[in-house]
């Protein structure tokens, strides 16, 4: 059973891909105690929540995911397609904060 347990902790560990730093994650980050991440493509909300609360050590009471579509772009004389990506907006529980920043 315990071979289930760590697998499960590796699974949470590749969940998280990064912080998605834009002026509309800032904004809902100051009003609604929300950090905004870029997730891998096949994670659930659960998966989401367990490694946030794993890794930053705070308690999350909501997770919304968006599957963002890659946009169609030309490169030089070629068109391509970027990779699609997934967000998820992460409500921290009142008073919780996570400080990428390191500064208190």
């Amino acid at each position: 059973m315990s071979g289930g347990v760590s697998h499960h902790k590796e699974r949470l560990m590749t969940v998280l891909l990064g912080p998605h730093v834009s002026e509309k994650s800032t904004d809902v980050g100051e009003r609604h105690n929300q950090i905004v991440f870029k997730v891998r493509r096949d994670s659930t909300k659960k998966e989401i929540r367990g490694a946030v609360e794993m890794l930053f050590e705070v308690n999350v009471t909501d997770v919304q995911v968006v599957n963002c579509r890659g946009k169609i772009k030309r490169f030089g004389q070629d068109w391509g397609q970027r990779n699609a990506w997934k967000k998820a907006y992460v409500t921290l529980a009142e008073g919780e904060n996570i400080d990428f920043l390191g500064t208190e």
